[in-house]
């Protein structure tokens, strides 16, 4: 789930730094802005991704934290 998540999100943000990059040296703008809204998109899912693991592992302390009581 989570390197396969980042993994993505890395994919996604190299391919549009690779688009903004084209476009800019061929002058295409709209290349340029598919760019740069690709490597959003992988930002966003970077954040999700780690939203993501951070609250599997707060789940997981809280259930052997339950353990732990005798519960």
């Amino acid at each position: 789930m989570g390197l396969d998540d980042k993994a993505d999100a890395k994919g996604d943000k190299l391919k549009g730094k690779v688009d903004e990059l084209i476009g800019k040296a061929t002058d295409d703008e709209s290349r340029v802005l598919k760019g740069k809204a690709e490597q959003a998109e992988g930002s966003i899912k970077d954040t999700v991704a780690d939203a993501k693991a951070h609250l599997k592992d707060t789940a997981d302390k809280a259930h052997d934290d339950r353990r732990d009581d005798g519960r």
